[in-house]
């Protein structure tokens, strides 16, 4: 059998049902090898003897979402190359993204970059053996649009 891979615009809504979220706008970028969480006041806190870290989510276009506060167990410290060449010190965490209906387990590095018009970007590392991105579609998993490519 050939593997099928699934046809992904250059951006998506998606859920992240494991945090809470529903219908969060989602951005392709090819060029990240990771994908990202975009939030603010990240640190990293003991509560209870426990190692945590906490963000507060980021989304204007979702009320209800924006200033989320999270509180994360399951993390590591991750290097990451910024699209401008920096490595910074992210902290990653764990959990699963809903797209075209199914669900998928997700890395995302916690980022807080005030020109991100997303708050989340799915890169290369989540893409790959699962996607092929056509930049001139956005939306197909929201539409309900799923088109698979044998090759």
């Amino acid at each position: 059998m050939k593997p099928e891979k699934i046809i992904i615009g250059r951006k998506d809504i998606a859920d992240f049902q494991k945090l809470n979220l529903y219908g969060i706008e989602v951005k392709v970028d090819s060029g990240a090898y990771t994908s990202s969480f975009h939030c603010h006041k990240i640190e990293q806190i003991f509560k209870d003897g426990v190692q945590l870290v906490r963000c507060v989510f980021l989304d204007p276009d979702h009320e209800q979402y924006h200033e989320k506060e999270f509180c994360f167990d399951n993390f590591k410290v991750r290097n990451v190359k910024s699209s401008n060449g920096v490595v910074e010190e992210r902290f990653s965490i764990f959990t699963e993204i809903t797209i075209f209906r199914k669900t998928y387990p997700i890395e995302l590095t916690l980022t807080e970059r005030p020109d991100m018009k997303h708050p989340v970007l799915l890169g290369r590392k989540f893409l790959s053996k699962r996607f092929l991105v056509d930049t001139s579609k956005k939306n197909l998993s929201f539409k309900g649009k799923v088109i698979k490519v044998s090759f």
